[in-house]
């Protein structure tokens, strides 16, 4: 043991190695003991197990790599064409990837005819699923100790988040399932007889006493239990307290079923209990759930909770939160549809109260049923009747394999790491649409990147210093292409009622646009959708309560006068966009939006608030869809008109009837995986400003955003057609800051995180899964300093970030 441990802290101390232990030689299998699929399969006839660092602190991965014959990897390359994504889409069939946690149950045997077998659960597999990589011949048994020996100690650092030379024999043995059978991989065996180990059977462990050299090789495994050991399932949290209820919203029998993590479904907990929607407080509101012979949970009622119902299944599915940050996904299901009507109603009453901080009953009866129409679980209108065979099954793959780029701040030093010490992080993306680039804004910096033809980022240069024309530093707090790409407006938040424009090809800021003396902007917007690719001077501006044209042609103040919508009312404008025409989107902080053909009038269609802000917009080139982003959920809306005499009508050229309102769409997380995602992160929902892919032909067919380290895509055809598994994420080690799709593509997604930069394929995203959620993304770095690599000199790269 003593022995053992020596040599891992070795490999360990070695940080820089991506791979700290290998077995360079063997085959993995899948192997189904219990499941009609068939007993065995072979997945990769020769490849390679190690365990790899992830990028993220007690994170590490086990990696099984396929290893290709002389002459095979070319051959396949041949047959699969020299399309750049078919290379991407091949890493899965290449490379598996496992984190490395309690979970997987990770264990080792030594069989009679001395064949060494690692063995691991498949997590996303049914039932008794098993992975196993049968070493070659060629390794030696203490080779395959030292490996689950560092295994053992990878699965510490992940569960207690400590280094893992503070680990005890005895916290280690926590990680010890050699008891556990391993499954031959022999198709013809009988499962049930093979399952249970022979008696010369020999386990590879680490025990806590001293052993010799033959003994840590290869140690008699003890008397194995008849079946496999239970994860306990995900258990119920104590009832918080409750507080005095002032009025009762709801109060209905139902099912309660708590999602449980370790088998990925909804377990019934109790067959009767009472849910009960009361308000305790001005503008709040509490959901309490109790048993006969118990209170099962209590939490006020907050966009958090993720609300979704479902009529179908008769069930409503939310999250709940405890003090400790803990996440749990419950269910609640009912006899009737009229019952769970009658529930919803005094929920989303109570939500939509706690958000607006206004009586429910105040709101107009059109404006209330769609507010319970976009928490239904429901397909929209016109949605397609089929997705095509090819997108039944989301292909996957484990690491694009593209680069994301980062500077070393001290060029004297090795390149060991992204992680800064200048007190700023990455906060702002704009993609170029008529230039392959995309600029980052860091503090007071921007860095520039260019789209190489193999979709990669490549660091271009760096503008080090952003300041006003005064020579006075700012920090950007929005920014927006202009001029065919060879401007950049800026916006600097101590100085709001006023714009810059930078010169792209300078590098410096070289005018000063003062807006107006009296309206500050909120925000801004380009006049057409794609104006930015033009020679297009005009823009729109937001303040809080008005919609004007900017024109920087003109002399002194830049607002144009003739074209100005001021409201009385205080509408909190926070975000705008406008179609390929110039129609006109604006959404506000109280959750509404409106629809215009053009400046200076009313808008044609008013949408009503759901309750959240609104934090970001964009609009489909042809204006028929609205995207929306809210703090927890997004918004999809349709704004063709389907009937009536404006049928045919977009929202934005006519209003819609009174009895006719778009019909809304929320985009949300299953409440299951927002569970999951604050588990892993202790983080609530955050979603970045969603956006449309987009290009001057191209049709809108998926939605990009992120939230906390996770990056989520949806496809719009399974969204339409009210598909269950409409989404797919990518996790990073570190929150994603900004993200967008290339110009003029779906496939490929630019992502900022605080101190990094980099271009994947949409293609490497995943199903969200137990592993996928946990599991961060391995970001590729470029080798070498970036000022060496790309030939700069000191001066004009030192300050640069990237």
């Amino acid at each position: 043991m003593f022995m053992l441990r020596n040599v891992t802290k070795y490999l360990f101390g070695d940080g820089s190695k991506e791979s700290i232990i290998d077995i360079p030689q063997g085959q993995l299998y899948l192997v189904r003991p219990l499941s009609p699929k068939g007993y065995s399969e072979l997945i990769f006839k020769d490849a390679a197990a190690s365990v790899r660092r992830t990028g993220q602190e007690y994170q590490y991965q086990l990696v099984i790599q396929r290893a290709y014959e002389e002459g095979e990897e070319e051959l396949i390359d041949d047959e699969e064409g020299e399309d750049g994504a078919a290379e991407t889409l091949n890493t899965e069939k290449d490379e598996k990837t496992f984190l490395l946690d309690q979970e997987l149950h990770f264990r080792s045997e030594i069989r009679e005819e001395g064949q060494k077998v690692l063995a691991w659960k498949d997590l996303s597999g049914d039932p008794g699923d098993v992975f196993e990589f049968v070493c070659d011949e060629s390794i030696a048994a203490s080779e395959v100790a030292t490996f689950m020996m560092v295994a053992m100690k990878c699965q510490y650092e992940r569960k207690y988040r400590k280094a893992n030379d503070m680990a005890t024999d005895k916290k280690l043995q926590e990680f010890d399932f050699t008891e556990q059978p391993i499954p031959s991989v022999s198709a013809s065996a009988s499962p049930l007889l093979e399952s249970q180990p022979s008696s010369n059977t020999k386990a590879i462990t680490a025990d806590t006493s001293t052993p010799t050299r033959s003994e840590m090789a290869a140690k008699p495994l003890s008397k194995p239990k008849q079946a496999a050991i239970e994860e306990k399932p995900t258990a119920a949290p104590a009832a918080a307290w409750h507080p005095v209820s002032t009025e009762i919203l709801s109060r209905e029998k139902a099912e309660l079923h708590l999602f449980d993590f370790t088998t990925s479904t909804f377990i019934l907990q109790d067959p009767y209990v009472i849910a009960t929607v009361s308000e305790v407080g001005k503008w709040q509101y509490w959901l309490q759930i109790e048993g006969e012979e118990r209170a099962w949970l209590g939490q006020p009622v907050i966009a958090d909770i993720n609300p979704v119902f479902n009529f179908e299944y008769l069930s409503f599915i939310f999250n709940h939160y405890t003090e400790d940050g803990g996440a749990y996904s419950w269910l609640l299901r009912f006899t009737n549809q009229e019952t769970e009507e009658r529930f919803q109603g005094g929920l989303m009453q109570a939500l939509w109260e706690q958000l607006n901080e206004t009586k429910w009953m105040k709101a107009k009866d059109d404006d209330r049923q769609y507010v319970l129409d976009a928490f239904q679980d429901l397909t929209m209108k016109d949605a397609p009747d089929a997705l095509e065979e090819e997108e039944e099954e989301v292909e996957e793959v484990e690491d694009d394999g593209q680069r994301s780029e980062h500077y070393d701040t001290d060029e004297s030093e090795d390149d060991v790491g992204g992680e800064e010490d200048d007190g700023n992080v990455n906060s702002q993306l704009a993609v170029g649409y008529k230039h392959d680039r995309s600029f980052v804004v860091r503090g007071s910096q921007i860095g520039v990147f260019k789209h190489t033809p193999n979709n990669n980022l490549e660091f271009s240069t760096n503008i080090a210093k952003v300041q006003m024309p005064n020579g006075k530093l700012f920090s950007p707090t929005k920014v927006m292409l202009h001029a065919e790409d060879t401007n950049m407006i800026l916006q600097n938040e101590a100085n709001p009622n006023s714009l810059y424009r930078m010169d792209l090809e300078y590098g410096k800021v070289v005018d000063e646009w003062k807006v107006h003396e009296d309206i500050p902007v909120t925000t801004f917007a380009p006049e057409k959708k794609f104006s930015q690719m033009t020679g297009e001077q005009t823009f729109l501006g937001l303040s809080r309560n008005a919609l004007f044209r900017i024109d920087p042609r003109l002399s002194g103040n830049k607002l144009v006068d003739s074209e100005l919508k001021q409201y009385v009312s205080k509408n909190d404008f926070s975000a705008a966009a406008t179609t390929e025409k110039g129609y006109i989107a604006v959404a506000s902080n109280k959750g509404d939006i409106r629809m215009f053909d053009r400046l200076g009038i009313n808008a044609k269609t008013h949408i009503p608030a759901l309750g959240e802000p609104i934090i970001g917009l964009d609009v489909s080139a042809d204006g028929r869809w609205v995207l929306a982003t809210c703090r927890t959920y997004l918004l999809l809306i349709d704004a063709l008109q389907k009937d009536g005499k404006n049928e045919g009508k977009l929202g934005f050229e006519k209003s819609f009837a009174k009895d006719s309102k778009p019909q809304p769409r929320r985009l949300g997380l299953q409440p299951s995986h927002v569970a999951q995602f604050q588990h892993e992160t202790k983080l609530p929902l955050s979603f970045t400003p969603a956006k449309f892919n987009t290009g001057v032909e191209d049709k809108e067919t998926s939605i990009i955003t992120a939230t906390g380290p996770f990056i989520v895509t949806w496809n719009m055809k399974k969204v339409l057609a009210g598909r269950k598994d409409p989404y797919t994420i990518k996790r990073y080690a570190e929150e994603v800051m900004a993200d967008n799709f290339k110009f003029g593509s779906d496939k490929n997604v630019i992502v900022a995180t605080p101190n990094e930069v980099s271009m994947v394929a949409k293609q490497s995203f995943k199903k969200p899964t137990r592993e996928s959620i946990a599991t961060p993304a391995r970001v590729g770095r470029a080798s070498g300093r970036l000022s060496s690599r790309l030939g700069l000199g000191r001066d004009e790269i030192v300050h640069s970030p990237y």
